[in-house]
């Protein structure tokens, strides 16, 4: 792996083990005596702004023996209309490894072709893979595994998690239910891409929750659709994970929520609050799937 682009190309082997790399990091940390970015130093490219995503990939760096370099928009000639290509191609010269969270997935794909670095991608409106690994390391602390179980996502089908977790479960082969309305339902033409796959498309919560052992759901307003928010607020509404949808899932079914959390529109404040902890145990574990992936492709240089 001499990149992390996207979920979509990455084989069911090698997301396992990321994951099992991960969760071993995350018992030896603080204990561990290998720098494997020593001297290093990796760009952070963000356009958007980030929480979770900076931090854990700064600490990890930092922890790695790396030295992070933050640049936002108005801090590279990107923000005036440099092309991507040019950037890449001057960043390649100077540091050793970047982290993109951006818009366009085309731009951390041309990146990684002219910068001739490893290259991250930390969020696009395509994939979000970094937030799928740590996800899938979760479901495997607090289920065992992802093998045989079902996976629902509630909300905004179309959007970059809702993508990442089809190409997960096209490559790990469990079940994946996307309840949504059809104007929020993954496209024609990306479930052409996905060809065949455990996913199944629905605008019925009911059948979603049912049997289900993970409920999912992300902000119904992502960023750079904020002029969007009053029609969407109103058309997801019924697609909230609240008591009623958590009581429909199996028992022992976890809560996750990429974050940030907007109380009662996605999710009420009631469940978030029950499920703090598997929630924010999946925040936590952004930081020890980033390690591994760095670490992934340092071995692979």
């Amino acid at each position: 792996m001499k990149h992390l682009l996207g979920i979509e190309q990455l084989s069911a082997s090698e997301i396992e083990s990321l994951v099992e790399k991960a969760i071993e990091l995350k018992a030896n940390r603080g204990k561990q005596i290998e720098h494997p970015l020593a001297g290093e130093t990796w760009a952070m490219i963000f356009t958007k702004s980030s929480t979770r995503t900076r931090v854990s990939f700064e600490v990890g760096l930092n922890e790695f023996g790396a030295r992070p370099l933050f640049l936002n928009s108005k801090d590279v000639q990107l923000g005036r209309g440099e092309p991507i290509k040019d950037t890449a191609r001057v960043l390649g010269r100077m540091v050793h490894g970047a982290i993109i969270r951006t818009f366009d997935q085309q731009d951390v794909v041309d990146f990684a072709e002219f910068g001739k670095i490893p290259t991250i991608n930390a969020l696009t409106d395509e994939e979000h893979p970094c937030q799928i690994l740590a996800d899938l390391m979760t479901i495997r602390e607090k289920l065992g595994g992802w093998e045989g179980k079902k996976i629902s996502f509630f909300g905004d089908g179309d959007c970059n998690m809702g993508r990442s977790w089809a190409w997960a479960a096209k490559h790990l082969g469990f079940e994946l239910c996307i309840a949504a309305p059809q104007a929020f339902q993954p496209a024609e033409e990306f479930m052409t891409r996905l060809g065949s796959a455990p996913v199944t498309i629905t605008d019925d919560v009911k059948v979603a929750a049912e049997n289900c052992d993970v409920l999912y759901t992300d902000t119904w307003v992502s960023m750079g659709k904020e002029e969007e928010a009053g029609a969407r607020l109103i058309e997801l509404a019924p697609f909230q994970i609240n008591s009623e949808v958590l009581g429909m899932a199996n028992q022992n079914a976890i809560v996750q929520h990429c974050l940030p959390a907007y109380r009662d529109n996605e999710i009420t404040e009631e469940v978030l609050e029950e499920r703090q902890d598997e929630i924010f145990q999946q925040a936590e574990n952004r930081l020890h799937a980033q390690k591994a992936i760095l670490m992934a492709l340092a071995k692979a240089r």
